[in-house]
């Protein structure tokens, strides 16, 4: 079955770095786009980044956009985010997601928490 497994995440200062990654099995990953959501305490889980399947295409939202990079190794099935210059509002919950036959699977997520 569909398994994705994130990890990464962590206790980070303003202005720091930290790299997801998410680990996936049980489904062809080179024929899937892959997303990165996040959840804020008490807040709606927002969508974050998405890579197309070659990995030549990306988007991100507006909030991340020029901080955030989102790759992918299809080789190593695996999607990562790259965070920089992270804000205290960053700190969520970060969830791998992907879509198949009209239906999103999730991880189970990695908390990130930006303060001082």
């Amino acid at each position: 079955q569909v398994r994705l497994v994130e990890s990464g995440g962590g206790l980070v200062q303003p202005g720091g770095s930290l790299r997801l990654s998410c680990r996936a099995s049980g489904f062809t990953f080179s024929d899937h786009g892959m997303y990165w959501y996040r959840q804020a305490p008490r807040k709606e889980r927002n969508w974050v980044a998405s890579i197309s399947v070659s990995g030549d295409s990306t988007d991100y939202a507006d909030s991340v956009k020029g901080r955030f990079t989102i790759s992918r190794d299809n080789n190593q099935n695996t999607v990562y985010l790259q965070m920089n210059s992270l804000k205290p509002t960053d700190t969520a919950v970060y969830y791998c997601v992907t879509r198949r036959y009209g239906s999103n699977y999730w991880g189970q997520g990695t908390q990130v928490t930006v303060a001082s």
